[in-house]
């Protein structure tokens, strides 16, 4: 029987819809006839993701197809009947990947170093073998508002760049386009349609459970900032869609000389 919801938690999941689809019109996500590859890890995020695009298919504005694809990347006591479970439960296409990425990043990294780009790494790579094995358009990933947010600080603070995750972009050798349907939903949204729907969610040992993460720093940062100016993170996110290239100093994208925009605006 299907729990009756409350005027919120129909709120909640309007709002999401709302974002995803706008997300999607915005920058062109889906279109009909793709063949969308679901990354699912297990969190709130990419369980969310598969969720609101298996709405967005009911509706079928767009004829497009969905497989969920989990990599299961070895680590000590991961629940491995979890995900099958819940996606055939769901009547949802889906392949398991089976890659012992966890031995590769516990043995290769020195102590006291951060896992995240070696396993990320590592983690793209295979997942980008299996999209071209399985013939998808797309490969989506479930990171939402706050992570673009945090990625540009991120970069901005530790690596002296203006760079952040876009919605949808072409990876270095131009054989996938990846989406980021999530890209204007909010992490605290995400958590309670998380709760709502009680998807059985799977800690990650590897990155997330570091201390002392860059990343960590400044999602706290953030949380502290809010409390004295609410709504600063969405001033920052605005920004990031609101870019001004003759108002900062690269040389590569404007021309300070002719004052013109210098073609191609996107730098590698």
């Amino acid at each position: 029987m299907t729990a009756i919801l409350t005027a919120e938690q129909i709120k909640l999941q309007k709002r999401l819809h709302k974002n995803v689809w706008k997300a999607i019109d915005d920058y062109h996500l889906i279109e009909n006839g793709d063949k969308v590859m679901v990354c699912l890890s297990g969190g709130k995020d990419s369980y969310a993701m598969l969720e609101i695009l298996l709405h967005i298919q009911s509706t079928k504005k767009y004829d497009f197809e969905i497989i969920a694809v989990n990599l299961d990347q070895k680590q000590p006591g991961f629940p491995e009947h979890i995900l099958p479970e819940y996606l055939e439960n769901k009547g949802v296409n889906y392949k398991i990947l089976n890659k012992d990425t966890y031995s590769i990043v516990t043995e290769k990294l020195e102590e006291g170093k951060t896992m995240c780009s070696l396993c990320s790494r590592l983690r793209r790579g295979t997942l980008y073998t299996a999209a071209e094995e399985l013939g998808v358009t797309k490969i989506a990933l479930g990171h939402h508002r706050d992570d673009i947010i945090e990625t540009f600080l991120l970069n901005m603070f530790f690596s002296g760049k203006l760079e952040a995750m876009p919605p949808i972009y072409k990876t270095d050798d131009q054989k996938h386009i990846v989406i980021r349907p999530l890209a204007y939903c909010k992490e605290k949204d995400i958590e309670e349609y998380a709760q709502l729907k009680e998807f059985p969610i799977i800690p990650c040992n590897l990155c997330g459970s570091q201390p002392k993460l860059q990343r960590q720093m400044i999602k706290q940062m953030l949380k502290d900032w809010e409390k004295d100016y609410p709504d600063r993170s969405e001033v920052i996110f605005n920004s990031i869609k609101n870019v001004s290239p003759s108002h900062l100093m690269d040389k590569e994208l404007y021309d300070y000389q002719l004052f013109k925009m210098i073609e191609p605006a996107i730098k590698n």
